[in-house]
Protein backbone atom coordinates (compact mmCIF):
# COMPACT_ATOMS: atom_id res chain seq x y z
CA UNK A 1 0.00 0.00 0.00
CA UNK A 2 3.21 2.31 0.76
CA UNK A 3 3.76 2.03 -3.23
CA UNK A 4 0.25 3.06 -4.23
CA UNK A 5 0.55 6.12 -2.10
CA UNK A 6 3.77 6.94 -2.76
CA UNK A 7 2.86 7.58 -6.75
CA UNK A 8 0.14 9.25 -6.08
CA UNK A 9 2.42 12.02 -4.75
CA UNK A 10 5.16 12.38 -9.00
CA UNK A 11 5.12 15.39 -11.92
CA UNK A 12 2.77 18.11 -13.76
CA UNK A 13 2.46 21.60 -11.46
CA UNK A 14 0.25 24.06 -11.68
CA UNK A 15 3.30 26.16 -13.05
CA UNK A 16 3.41 23.80 -16.06
CA UNK A 17 -0.06 24.49 -16.86
CA UNK A 18 0.79 28.30 -15.80
CA UNK A 19 3.64 28.31 -18.92
CA UNK A 20 1.89 26.15 -21.53
CA UNK A 21 -1.46 28.14 -21.43
CA UNK A 22 0.19 31.50 -21.29
CA UNK A 23 2.46 30.50 -24.29
CA UNK A 24 6.29 30.50 -22.63
CA UNK A 25 7.72 26.81 -20.94
CA UNK A 26 7.20 24.90 -17.64
CA UNK A 27 7.80 21.89 -14.96
CA UNK A 28 6.72 18.76 -16.85
CA UNK A 29 7.31 20.75 -20.34
CA UNK A 30 10.58 22.21 -21.77
CA UNK A 31 11.25 24.44 -19.04
CA UNK A 32 13.09 26.61 -21.05
CA UNK A 33 11.30 30.14 -22.09
CA UNK A 34 11.16 30.74 -25.70
CA UNK A 35 11.91 34.94 -24.53
CA UNK A 36 15.21 35.97 -24.98
CA UNK A 37 16.95 36.13 -21.42
CA UNK A 38 20.75 35.76 -20.95
CA UNK A 39 23.44 35.06 -23.82
CA UNK A 40 24.56 31.94 -23.59
CA UNK A 41 27.28 30.12 -25.78
CA UNK A 42 26.72 28.78 -29.34
CA UNK A 43 24.41 31.87 -29.90
CA UNK A 44 21.86 30.72 -27.56
CA UNK A 45 20.64 31.66 -23.66
CA UNK A 46 20.03 30.98 -20.63
CA UNK A 47 17.19 31.63 -18.27
CA UNK A 48 15.42 30.85 -14.85
CA UNK A 49 12.18 30.82 -13.45
CA UNK A 50 10.92 30.68 -10.03
CA UNK A 51 6.69 29.66 -9.25
CA UNK A 52 4.63 29.06 -5.63
CA UNK A 53 1.87 26.49 -5.48
CA UNK A 54 -0.51 25.74 -3.35
CA UNK A 55 -0.22 21.93 -4.36
CA UNK A 56 2.13 20.61 -6.62
CA UNK A 57 -0.35 18.09 -8.65
CA UNK A 58 0.49 15.72 -11.13
CA UNK A 59 -2.43 14.45 -13.82
CA UNK A 60 -4.89 15.78 -10.72
CA UNK A 61 -2.53 14.18 -7.97
CA UNK A 62 -1.78 16.02 -4.95
CA UNK A 63 2.43 15.61 -4.73
CA UNK A 64 2.52 17.28 -1.87
CA UNK A 65 0.04 16.30 0.56
CA UNK A 66 -2.62 19.64 -0.86
CA UNK A 67 0.48 21.36 0.73
CA UNK A 68 2.72 24.34 -1.12
CA UNK A 69 5.15 24.21 -2.60
CA UNK A 70 8.10 25.97 -4.08
CA UNK A 71 9.99 25.34 -8.01
CA UNK A 72 13.10 27.02 -9.59
CA UNK A 73 13.95 26.45 -12.96
CA UNK A 74 16.80 27.19 -14.81
CA UNK A 75 17.09 26.72 -18.97
CA UNK A 76 19.53 26.56 -21.86
CA UNK A 77 18.19 26.64 -25.90
CA UNK A 78 20.12 27.32 -29.09
CA UNK A 79 20.01 29.83 -31.42
CA UNK A 80 18.45 28.00 -34.40
CA UNK A 81 20.27 24.92 -35.63
CA UNK A 82 19.39 25.00 -39.74
CA UNK A 83 19.51 27.98 -41.67
CA UNK A 84 15.71 29.36 -42.13
CA UNK A 85 14.16 26.91 -39.98
CA UNK A 86 12.93 27.84 -36.45
CA UNK A 87 13.93 24.64 -34.78
CA UNK A 88 16.55 24.64 -31.30
CA UNK A 89 18.02 22.42 -28.71
CA UNK A 90 16.77 22.67 -25.48
CA UNK A 91 17.94 21.66 -21.73
CA UNK A 92 16.40 22.31 -18.38
CA UNK A 93 16.71 21.38 -14.68
CA UNK A 94 13.55 22.01 -12.32
CA UNK A 95 12.76 21.43 -8.54
CA UNK A 96 10.56 20.67 -6.44
CA UNK A 97 9.49 19.89 -2.53
CA UNK A 98 7.68 16.98 -2.44
CA UNK A 99 5.92 15.14 0.77
CA UNK A 100 5.02 11.03 -0.60
CA UNK A 101 2.85 9.27 1.95
CA UNK A 102 5.45 6.32 1.97
CA UNK A 103 8.71 8.15 2.13
CA UNK A 104 7.88 11.53 3.62
CA UNK A 105 8.97 15.17 2.77
CA UNK A 106 11.58 14.82 -0.11
CA UNK A 107 13.13 17.05 -3.38
CA UNK A 108 12.42 15.75 -6.88
CA UNK A 109 14.36 17.27 -9.60
CA UNK A 110 13.68 16.69 -13.47
CA UNK A 111 16.22 16.90 -16.27
CA UNK A 112 15.27 17.53 -19.15
CA UNK A 113 17.09 17.52 -22.58
CA UNK A 114 15.23 17.87 -26.39
CA UNK A 115 14.59 19.73 -29.88
CA UNK A 116 11.88 22.33 -30.73
CA UNK A 117 11.02 22.92 -34.20
CA UNK A 118 8.18 25.81 -35.06
CA UNK A 119 6.86 25.89 -38.81
CA UNK A 120 4.23 27.55 -40.90
CA UNK A 121 4.75 30.99 -39.99
CA UNK A 122 5.44 29.71 -36.04
CA UNK A 123 1.68 28.30 -35.89
CA UNK A 124 2.94 24.53 -35.89
CA UNK A 125 5.45 23.25 -33.32
CA UNK A 126 6.57 19.96 -32.18
CA UNK A 127 8.65 19.37 -28.72
CA UNK A 128 10.68 15.56 -28.67
CA UNK A 129 13.08 15.24 -25.89
CA UNK A 130 13.90 13.02 -22.63
CA UNK A 131 13.09 14.08 -18.80
CA UNK A 132 14.52 11.98 -15.86
CA UNK A 133 13.31 12.45 -12.91
CA UNK A 134 15.39 12.47 -9.57
CA UNK A 135 14.04 11.66 -5.81
CA UNK A 136 16.40 12.95 -3.69
CA UNK A 137 15.84 11.67 0.22
CA UNK A 138 14.37 8.83 -0.98
CA UNK A 139 15.79 5.24 -0.55
CA UNK A 140 17.39 3.93 -3.85
CA UNK A 141 15.48 0.49 -3.35
CA UNK A 142 12.11 1.99 -4.11
CA UNK A 143 13.06 2.64 -7.55
CA UNK A 144 11.73 5.44 -7.91
CA UNK A 145 13.87 7.16 -10.36
CA UNK A 146 13.04 6.80 -13.83
CA UNK A 147 13.14 8.43 -17.62
CA UNK A 148 10.38 9.36 -19.92
CA UNK A 149 10.29 9.90 -23.64
CA UNK A 150 8.58 13.11 -24.73
CA UNK A 151 6.81 13.86 -27.97
CA UNK A 152 4.48 16.82 -28.08
CA UNK A 153 2.58 18.35 -31.46
CA UNK A 154 0.99 21.56 -30.85
CA UNK A 155 -1.04 24.37 -33.14
CA UNK A 156 -1.71 28.22 -32.83
CA UNK A 157 -5.23 28.72 -34.59
CA UNK A 158 -5.11 32.21 -33.48
CA UNK A 159 -8.14 32.05 -31.06
CA UNK A 160 -6.89 28.93 -29.64
CA UNK A 161 -4.02 27.19 -29.13
CA UNK A 162 -4.19 22.95 -29.41
CA UNK A 163 -1.47 20.83 -27.66
CA UNK A 164 -1.32 16.80 -27.54
CA UNK A 165 1.38 15.34 -25.45
CA UNK A 166 2.06 11.69 -25.47
CA UNK A 167 5.41 9.86 -22.98
CA UNK A 168 6.57 6.81 -22.93
CA UNK A 169 8.79 4.95 -20.12
CA UNK A 170 10.38 1.59 -20.65
CA UNK A 171 10.68 1.31 -17.12
CA UNK A 172 8.71 3.61 -15.21
CA UNK A 173 8.72 4.85 -11.43
CA UNK A 174 8.45 2.08 -8.91
CA UNK A 175 10.01 -0.38 -11.17
CA UNK A 176 6.33 -0.24 -12.66
CA UNK A 177 7.31 -1.08 -16.35
CA UNK A 178 6.16 0.08 -19.41
CA UNK A 179 4.17 3.36 -19.03
CA UNK A 180 2.14 5.67 -21.63
CA UNK A 181 0.70 9.37 -20.75
CA UNK A 182 -1.30 11.01 -22.89
CA UNK A 183 -2.96 14.43 -22.74
CA UNK A 184 -4.63 17.05 -24.84
CA UNK A 185 -4.56 20.90 -23.65
CA UNK A 186 -6.91 23.69 -24.82
CA UNK A 187 -6.06 27.32 -24.43
CA UNK A 188 -8.07 30.59 -25.35
CA UNK A 189 -6.61 34.10 -24.55
CA UNK A 190 -9.25 36.57 -23.49
CA UNK A 191 -7.88 39.11 -26.13
CA UNK A 192 -11.89 40.69 -25.41
CA UNK A 193 -10.86 41.72 -22.09
CA UNK A 194 -8.12 44.09 -22.65
CA UNK A 195 -6.18 46.64 -19.47
CA UNK A 196 -3.46 47.52 -20.71
CA UNK A 197 -0.05 46.13 -22.97
CA UNK A 198 1.38 44.43 -19.72
CA UNK A 199 -1.80 42.13 -18.99
CA UNK A 200 -2.77 39.42 -20.80
CA UNK A 201 -5.27 36.74 -19.97
CA UNK A 202 -6.24 33.48 -20.75
CA UNK A 203 -8.62 30.32 -20.31
CA UNK A 204 -7.28 26.89 -21.01
CA UNK A 205 -8.78 22.84 -20.82
CA UNK A 206 -7.14 19.84 -20.25
CA UNK A 207 -7.84 15.95 -20.37
CA UNK A 208 -5.42 12.96 -20.14
CA UNK A 209 -4.58 9.63 -19.46
CA UNK A 210 -1.94 7.86 -17.11
CA UNK A 211 -1.44 4.01 -17.07
CA UNK A 212 1.40 1.38 -16.26
CA UNK A 213 2.30 -2.00 -17.23
CA UNK A 214 2.44 -2.90 -13.11
CA UNK A 215 -0.15 -0.35 -11.67
CA UNK A 216 -0.02 -1.47 -7.63
CA UNK A 217 4.16 -0.95 -8.02
CA UNK A 218 3.19 2.97 -9.93
CA UNK A 219 0.78 3.58 -7.14
CA UNK A 220 -2.90 3.47 -9.01
CA UNK A 221 -5.59 0.88 -8.60
CA UNK A 222 -6.19 0.42 -12.28
CA UNK A 223 -4.52 -0.18 -14.90
CA UNK A 224 -5.08 3.48 -16.41
CA UNK A 225 -6.98 6.36 -14.87
CA UNK A 226 -8.25 9.80 -16.00
CA UNK A 227 -7.40 13.30 -15.35
CA UNK A 228 -8.63 16.66 -16.30
CA UNK A 229 -8.29 20.27 -15.35
CA UNK A 230 -9.91 23.94 -16.04
CA UNK A 231 -8.07 26.79 -15.36
CA UNK A 232 -7.53 30.52 -15.70
CA UNK A 233 -4.40 32.76 -16.12
CA UNK A 234 -2.81 36.59 -15.40
CA UNK A 235 -0.04 37.65 -16.85
CA UNK A 236 0.51 40.84 -15.51
CA UNK A 237 3.98 43.33 -15.41
CA UNK A 238 5.84 39.91 -15.07
CA UNK A 239 4.17 37.62 -13.03
CA UNK A 240 2.03 34.62 -14.40
CA UNK A 241 -0.68 33.82 -11.88
CA UNK A 242 -3.17 30.87 -12.43
CA UNK A 243 -6.66 29.71 -10.68
CA UNK A 244 -7.68 25.94 -11.66
CA UNK A 245 -9.99 23.20 -10.38
CA UNK A 246 -8.45 19.55 -10.95
CA UNK A 247 -9.78 16.37 -10.59
CA UNK A 248 -9.15 12.51 -11.84
CA UNK A 249 -11.36 9.25 -11.33
CA UNK A 250 -9.74 8.02 -8.82
CA UNK A 251 -12.01 7.68 -5.37
CA UNK A 252 -10.71 8.31 -2.15
CA UNK A 253 -10.19 4.53 -1.46
CA UNK A 254 -8.14 4.22 -4.39
CA UNK A 255 -5.82 6.74 -3.55
CA UNK A 256 -5.14 4.94 -0.65
CA UNK A 257 -7.60 6.44 1.52
CA UNK A 258 -6.08 9.85 1.11
CA UNK A 259 -7.94 12.95 -0.96
CA UNK A 260 -4.81 13.48 -2.79
CA UNK A 261 -6.49 12.66 -5.77
CA UNK A 262 -9.94 14.57 -5.56
CA UNK A 263 -11.45 17.36 -7.14
CA UNK A 264 -10.05 21.06 -5.63
CA UNK A 265 -8.83 23.95 -6.47
CA UNK A 266 -4.88 25.35 -6.90
CA UNK A 267 -3.23 28.25 -7.03
CA UNK A 268 0.28 29.37 -8.94
CA UNK A 269 2.34 32.31 -9.29
CA UNK A 270 4.93 32.05 -11.50
CA UNK A 271 7.83 34.72 -12.93
CA UNK A 272 10.40 34.42 -15.56
CA UNK A 273 13.56 35.82 -14.99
Amino acid sequence: MGAVVARFAVAVSVASLVVMAAGTAHADEEKVPEKKKWEAPFGGFYSAALTVVSDYAFGGISQTNRQPAFQPSVGYRTSSLIEGQNLWFYLGAWGSNINFASVGPAIEVDLSAGFKWRTLENKLSFDLGYIRYTFLGVPAELAYNYGEFNFAPAYDFGPAQLGFRIRYSPQSFGDSGRSWSERALLSVPLNFLHVNEDVAMKIYGSVGNQSAERYLRYGIPSSDYWFWQLGFVVSAYGLDITVAYTDTSIDVAGCGNTTNCQGRFLLGISKVF
